[in-house]
């Protein structure tokens, strides 16, 4: 048995082809994702938000910063995706 036949033998056992594909395709999936999120539903959001940019939108709580927008574009993102699990 030579070892490109064993290496052959561990591919189909241990099913490592199958899994090189679902993880190019949820590379795949989150840069899809991400494009939906940032170029058609964040634009839709933009007119509400002050300022008009969602990126840098922020909420000033004394000397407490927060960064809404940009976690709000992040949590729509995220919910998108898990969403196609």
């Amino acid at each position: 048995m030579g070892l490109l036949s064993e290496f052959k033998d561990f591919l189909y056992e241990y099913k490592v082809i199958p899994l090189a594909i679902a993880f190019i395709m949820g590379i795949v999936s989150t840069a899809l994702i991400k494009s939906l999120v940032d170029n058609i539903i964040m634009p839709i959001i933009t007119p509400f938000v002050p300022g008009r940019a969602w990126k840098t939108a922020t909420f000033e709580i004394g000397p407490i910063v927060l960064g809404w927008g940009a976690f709000l574009g992040e949590l729509i993102n995220f919910s998108n995706y898990s969403g196609y699990s």
